[in-house]
């Protein structure tokens, strides 16, 4: 009878010849909410969760389309709600301690540490250190009793290299266009291997040029495609115009923005879908926006007449304007609906005109639509 495979001994003996080396699988078990519950299902499948920790979330976006918003204001304050440190990395020098704290982050040291620093080697040296500071302290430790933590990052598309403070200096403003990009990627690339054992997560903001190629007229994220390929979740994202009152009634002045946010790369759901999320200037995201949108997409809310009807467990039809749907309907259908698979059946061939239109749009650039 031939011997089994002593697993046992070449899981020791891997172990000790390679230093950090990961054994098994490293499936999320804590996740961040981005403050909105569309966004959140649309990344990981779930109303509730979000992104995960152990991995890279990239959210990539002009000036002004609240990436900012969502992960220096919404990800950090529901991150400090699960007990989580968070080390904020801001290259831009923009992040204001008042206006963060007007969005709800505690900005005491025991719960966040800001660090000035817009050098991509620096920010590498940074995290390097405190990963092997980490391992050294924590690494025998069972994974629930290891403290949480969550580098952000913003922004990744400030970020410079040595060549190009050289050229500042000398008055040779060529820029560093060659190394740059792929010192980005090997940064994300190399917290993704970092991170993914010991349960640490990293979220950034990047930033998005005009595309030059007619026949493929999306933005193009900064970093190239190396960057894209080794970040675990990216998350486009638009600035429109917002153009209403809270009621939801058409005004002629700005109020806002409307985030287009498209998820280019998950593995936790289906990959390639949006959702336009409304940030008045005055009364900031509510977490149901865009949620709407989403269920009519799905095929869960139905157009009957001028009205929006569901149907619950229980044969109760919920129907009214779409003005008057509240967080309250809104819950009872979340509530119904749990999972991406039952989500998925309830989805209908038929196209909605105004989602098509709003998506042509962002496609198309077209910033001013509203």
């Amino acid at each position: 009878m031939v011997k089994p495979f002593d697993v046992t001994k070449f899981r020791k003996s891997i172990t000790k010849s390679i230093d950090g080396l990961g054994i098994g699988f490293n499936d999320p078990t804590d996740w961040i909410s981005t403050g909105n519950y569309a966004l959140n299902y649309l990344i990981s499948g779930d109303f509730n969760k979000g992104i995960p920790l152990g991995k890279v979330t990239v959210f990539a976006g002009e000036s002004g389309s609240g990436k900012s918003y969502i992960c220096s204001g919404n990800i950090i304050r529901e991150a400090q709600k699960k007990g989580i440190f968070v080390i904020l990395v801001d290259s831009e020098n923009a992040l204001d301690e008042n206006w963060l704290q007007a969005l709800g982050v505690d900005t005491a040291e025991d719960k966040l540490l800001r660090l000035g620093m817009s050098m991509i080697d620096d920010v590498a040296k940074t995290i390097s250190n405190f990963m092997k500071e980490y391992k050294s302290d924590y690494g025998d430790k069972d994974p629930a009793d290891r403290p949480k933590v969550l580098f952000v990052l913003d922004s990744l598309g400030m970020m410079m290299t040595p060549t190009d403070v050289d050229q500042f200096e000398k008055g040779d403003m060529k820029g560093d266009l060659g190394r740059k990009p792929k010192a980005l990627t090997a940064l994300v690339r190399n917290c993704v291997n970092m991170f993914g054992s010991y349960n640490v997560g990293l979220v950034a903001t990047n930033h998005t040029y005009a595309s030059q190629d007619m026949f493929d007229p999306d933005d193009k994220i900064s970093g190239g495609q190396g960057f894209i390929y080794a970040s675990s979740i990216v998350v486009a994202m638009k600035k429109l115009k917002l153009k209403e009152d809270e009621a939801g009634n058409k005004v002629t002045d700005v109020r806002g923005i409307r985030s287009a946010c498209k998820v280019m790369k998950t593995r936790f759901a289906k990959p390639f879908e949006g959702v336009q999320v409304k940030i008045p200037y005055e009364t900031g995201m509510n977490p149901y926006s865009g949620l709407l949108d989403l269920f009519e997409k799905k095929g869960l809310i139905t157009q009957s007449g001028n009205r929006l009807k569901y149907i619950t467990a229980e044969g109760q039809e919920l129907l009214d304007y779409r003005k008057n749907w509240g967080e309250q309907n809104l819950e009872i259908v979340m509530r119904e609906v749990s999972n991406p698979v039952a989500l998925d059946e309830h989805a209908t061939p038929e196209i909605n005109l105004e989602e098509e239109e709003a998506i042509q749009n962002i496609e198309n650039g077209d910033t001013d639509a509203n």
